[in-house]
């Protein structure tokens, strides 16, 4: 069982007890399940571990007591353990503010659920939501650029954007017609209709340089349809060329960080990882190897692979140093 599974479980036992305390007729171990997200035999597993736990001296009336009538589960004897499962001041206030700012975005589909989820982690906060009052939410640092986002959205008008391409290096102008704001891994995005590169684009709030709310109508056409990002914002197309490369055990994050359609272990750099990450710019992965600084060599394709060993030579070069004759 990895790490994060087992702190899953443990969470998950240390809530069970005061979750059937709290119900001394008893409860369906399907709806059990149901209510902690887990399959009913992981749950009857959990239970039998819970038979096992208890008070010191972990003896006949010390432990955890269980009773099973057919399909439904009920406690005789908590041990102890039937004050519910508190939240700590600082998860109180991570949760409230995740909360508050999902609450806060335009055309949220799900604002009734967030509200009632922001209801109930408050009220188990208990002590600590006392505490939240003051804390202001605040999404990113572009607070005014946010707002204006937020204006063209709500008034349906188009935005003219100065924007930052970091895979480019360079500062844009373009007109888009917004359609909705999203919250992405902490990160604010615009999913609009960009004009300039007619089609539906993200732009990170954090790379706006400025906006400004026209007096024309946003009018995103027919075909512009929202992104899925429920696997995160970087989504390259099946059909993107394909850049394998071999990550020294420095850079092994890289499989964690971007979508990869394969990973494998190689000797060669020892404890490394053979990976193949698709991409439409392979200037971009030009600079991702560069950026890694040795811990990455490209096997495909060919061409990048000897882009790359050019820009090595040249980089030694600038430094009086001549490349070993095995470099590229």
């Amino acid at each position: 069982m990895t790490s994060s599974g087992t702190t899953d479980r443990m969470t998950r036992l240390l809530s069970l007890v005061p979750y059937l305390t709290a119900r001394p007729d008893g409860v369906a171990v399907a709806e059990a399940a149901r209510d902690f997200g887990v399959t009913e035999k992981q749950l009857r597993t959990d239970l039998e571990l819970l038979w096992m736990c208890g008070l010191p001296g972990y003896g006949p009336g010390d432990l955890i007591d269980l009773a099973f009538e057919g399909d439904r589960v009920r406690v005789t004897f908590p041990a102890g353990m039937a004050r519910p499962l508190r939240l700590t001041t600082d998860e109180a206030v991570a949760l409230v503010v995740a909360l508050r700012t999902l609450q806060e975005m335009p055309g949220l589909a799900e604002g009734e659920a967030v509200a009632r989820a922001l209801a109930k982690v408050s009220a188990a906060a208990g002590h600590a939501a006392e505490q939240l009052t003051p804390v202001a939410v605040s999404v990113d640092a572009r607070e005014e650029a946010l707002a204006v986002v937020r204006e063209g959205l709500e008034r349906r008008r188009a935005l003219h954007l100065h924007y930052y391409v970091p895979t480019r290096d360079e500062r844009t102008e373009r007109t888009v017609d917004p359609m909705r704001l999203l919250l992405v891994d902490g990160r604010s995005y615009l999913e609009a209709w960009c004009r300039r590169a007619e089609g539906v684009r993200l732009f990170r709030l954090d790379r706006v340089d400025d906006v400004a709310v026209l007096d024309e109508p946003a009018a995103p056409p027919p075909q512009a349809h929202g992104r899925d990002v429920e696997h995160g914002v970087y989504q390259p197309e099946p059909g993107s060329p394909a850049v394998r490369l071999r990550l020294a055990r420095t850079a092994r994050w890289v499989a964690d960080y971007y979508p990869v359609d394969s990973v494998a272990p190689v000797d060669d750099p020892p404890g490394g990882l053979a990976v193949t990450v698709r991409t439409a710019d392979l200037a971009w992965a030009r600079r991702l190897v560069a950026s890694l600084g040795g811990a990455a060599v490209v096997d495909e394709p060919a061409d990048l692979a000897a882009q790359v060993a050019a820009d090595a030579r040249a980089a030694l070069a600038r430094y009086g140093v001549e490349a070993p004759a095995s470099a590229g």
